[in-house]
């Protein structure tokens, strides 16, 4: 084992950032395969793919809202050293894939139809998965979780395992009634302002702020935050009114009567203790109905799970290595 790793190699020294800017960045850029596909629409997807020496499995990775996949580029190191090969992608409206036209600030995301990310995720498994290693398995977080969650109801074939980390089974609107929300986004709409974005939110303007962010490493935070302000593609932070329209009608779509009962693969869903941006609830309605599913509760983590301390983080990516190999392989 390389000093400064952990024995799922994610990294364990001081220096976060020079580790991941000096040795897991480098190491991913040699190994990455980039495409830009089709998706809903032919509108193009960035998306990269990642050979593991001696597969035992591909994961698919489904990001967050306002996130890429460059994010997870810590998860796809350690994936890869534990011989998962990998597919990471941009969703539309987000990093470095199309973006629809009239919305100018790179921070402000939008999509027409939550529909649409489902299917540019079958788009991205009909491209990629017939050449992967077998099994397929998804990881997904947070508004990848509601991606995946529709996307398993509907394709329940492809995954042989899921594991959702905080899963946006139902958005949290931050202490506004959510009949308040909905008729302030079905107004906003109505008058032709879909694609602007809610009067109360601001677009970035610099990095963000560690005690209210969704992470509880400072490193970890501080790293990426740095790549937002090098990278105007990455400054996704603000969603549209027609965002957050299609994000408050998801929950009744995924727990549609007989709808979390048509997912065949064992799912693993994971609840933060510390989260202030999905409801933890609705993530219960839904675990409880799928046929094989289990969900874990996550002590001292915010939204991010994957941005926690190390003492939170280490043991809580071993669980999902540990269920990609036990119910995937």
């Amino acid at each position: 084992m390389e000093t400064g790793f952990n024995e799922d190699y994610l990294v364990s020294s001081e220096d976060y950032s020079e580790f991941m800017d000096h040795q897991v960045l480098p190491w991913l850029k040699a190994r990455e395969n980039v495409e830009k596909i089709p998706g809903e629409g032919g509108r193009l997807l960035w998306c990269a793919s990642y050979a593991a020496e001696d597969p035992i499995a591909t994961v698919v990775i489904v990001h967050g809202f306002t996130e890429n996949a460059f994010k997870y580029s810590e998860l796809i190191f350690s994936l890869l050293r534990q011989h998962f090969s990998v597919v990471a992608y941009d969703q539309r409206g987000h990093g470095r894939s199309w973006r629809a036209n009239g919305i100018a600030d790179p921070s402000v995301t939008h999509v027409d139809r939550f529909e649409e990310y489902v299917s540019d995720l079958w788009a991205v498994c009909d491209h990629f998965l017939p050449s992967m290693p077998k099994p397929a398995l998804v990881f997904a977080h947070s508004m990848g979780g509601a991606v995946t969650s529709l996307f398993l109801e509907k394709y329940p074939d492809v995954f042989a395992a899921a594991a959702l980390s905080a899963p946006m089974i139902a958005p949290c609107t931050k202490g506004v009634p959510f009949a308040v929300t909905k008729a302030m986004c079905d107004i906003a709409c109505v008058f032709g302002k879909d694609k602007k974005y809610p009067f109360i939110m601001k677009p970035w303007s610099g990095p963000g702020d560690f005690a209210t962010s969704c992470a509880t490493d400072p490193k970890r935070f501080s790293w990426y935050e740095a790549v937002k302000t090098a990278t105007e593609a990455f400054r996704n932070s603000i969603p549209t009114y027609r965002w957050t329209k299609e994000s408050l009608a998801v929950t009744n779509k995924i727990l549609a009567p007989g709808e979390p009962e048509k997912i065949a693969c064992p799912v693993l869903l994971f609840t933060a203790e510390h989260d202030f941006s999905v409801l933890p609830a609705p993530q219960e309605a839904f675990i409880s109905r799928v046929p094989v599913g289990k969900r874990v509760f996550v002590k001292d983590a915010r939204h991010e799970i994957y941005r926690s301390v190390n003492a939170v983080f280490f043991p809580w990516w071993n669980q999902v290595l540990a269920f990609f190999r036990e119910e995937g392989v």
